[in-house]
């Protein structure tokens, strides 16, 4: 028996460790993860990152990754129908391919022009180049916030982009006089917004359909193609009636209203009671005057009193006047579109700090734009209102579902 024992733990033994060879060579490998990205598989390339700098060029890019002048040479000649490599500019990220053996040779050079266009110069066996984009996802989202001071300032606090900012003041631009906004005012915005890998955000794809309440007036606005071979498309209210009016409320973002038109005050400069047939917006030296219509420029120049100044002829009825630039940025006889930049806000002339005197004529006499019905844009067309209606009641539902903000 005791012969036994000894042979028996030797058997067991035996088995335990075939036992433990078995699962260890059974075990599955370690997966590797595999890393794709601008088409390539990144696990097969050494893989360089970088931004250009200032006063970098390709040849000098190439030059650090050791490709020799001759060769640089040859690739541009080779590319230049596709990619000006003289085009690149400082601040735009590149990654640069290279073989993982000895050579470390460049193979793949990547320029990523924005932040979802790139382009490939791949050197491998032939030279090549062709461009391409990111994958990109499109998110739609809906929020809505409540005025304490200004739209910018409440979109802001309810973590809202700065280019969702703009989009909605470019919507109601025309409408909604911002200067004017209360506290208590709300917004509401369905919007669509760009990702790249579905999760780095690339900005606003497009605003759907929003909802300013705004002295306890609702403002409506949805998108809607009028033309879908031109890709032409605005924003209309509720009734199918357009935001966009003839005349821009202001001639300039983000600003205040620091005079108004007035036929009695006193002159800051001149020190004595004078009529003020202008609207005087404060905003910091440098911000972009826009013309608030379509029109040409009938005066661009400067003198004592308006210091550098930009008056457009609108038609037969309308002229507006844009004073106390710092910089002029049209010429007489120029055409200007709504919106177009004309100059630069400064405090030349009799100007105590940097703005604007926005000077508007009605028939060669100096009115209160603010005071006078201004004529709208043109109405969306009778053949278009039946489908419009039938596109927006969806969003309008929607819109007017999303919860409002309470006023702190």
């Amino acid at each position: 028996m005791k012969k036994i024992i000894p042979l028996i733990l030797i058997t067991l033994l035996f088995f335990n460790c075939k036992n433990k060879i078995e699962e260890s060579e059974t075990e599955p490998e370690k997966q590797i993860k595999i890393i794709e990205e601008f088409g390539f598989k990144l696990n097969d390339f050494e893989v360089v990152r970088d931004t250009i700098k200032k006063g970098d060029t390709f040849g000098f890019i190439m030059d650090r990754q050791g490709v020799s002048p001759g060769n640089v040479f040859n690739i541009v000649n080779k590319v230049k129908a596709d990619f000006d490599v003289s085009k690149i500019r400082a601040g735009r990220p590149y990654t640069i391919l290279k073989s993982k053996d000895s050579l470390h040779q460049t193979q793949v050079f990547i320029y990523q022009s924005t932040r979802i266009d790139y382009v490939v110069i791949d050197l491998r066996d032939s030279i090549k180049t062709y461009s391409d984009k990111l994958p990109i996802t499109i998110k739609r989202k809906m929020a809505s916030g409540v005025i304490n001071s200004s739209l910018s300032k409440s979109m802001e606090e309810e973590g809202l982009s700065q280019t969702l900012v703009h989009e909605l003041s470019s919507i109601y631009q025309w409408t909604v006089d911002f200067f004017k906004l209360q506290k208590g005012d709300n917004f509401k915005i369905i919007y669509n917004e760009i990702y790249i890998n579905d999760t780095v955000y690339a900005g606003v794809e497009s605003v759907e359909a929003t909802l300013l309440n705004h002295y306890g007036k609702p403002y409506y606005g949805f998108k809607y193609v009028t033309d879908s071979i031109q890709g032409t498309a605005d924003y209309y209210d509720e009734k199918a009636n357009t935001l966009r009016n003839f005349f821009l409320k202001a001639p300039l973002n983000y600003s205040r209203i620091s005079s108004r038109f007035t036929q009695n005050r006193f002159h800051p400069v001149q020190k004595r009671w004078k009529a003020h047939l202008g609207t005087d917006y404060a905003a910091p030296s440098g911000t972009p005057i826009m013309s608030t219509a379509n029109g040409t420029v009938e005066a661009s120049g400067y003198t004592s009193g308006n210091g550098n100044y930009v008056k457009v002829k609108h038609n037969s009825i309308y002229s507006t006047q844009y004073l106390h630039m710092s910089k002029r940025a049209v010429n007489v006889g120029q055409r200007v579109k709504q919106g177009d930049i004309i100059g630069y806000v400064g405090s030349t002339g009799l100007a105590t700090g940097p703005h604007v005197c926005y000077r508007f004529w009605y028939h060669g006499k100096q009115v209160d734009p603010y005071a006078i019905k201004l004529p709208a844009a043109e109405p969306i067309k009778e053949n278009l209102k039946e489908n419009y209606f039938n596109f927006i009641k969806t969003l309008k539902v929607e819109i007017d579902n999303i919860p409002e903000k309470d006023f702190q």
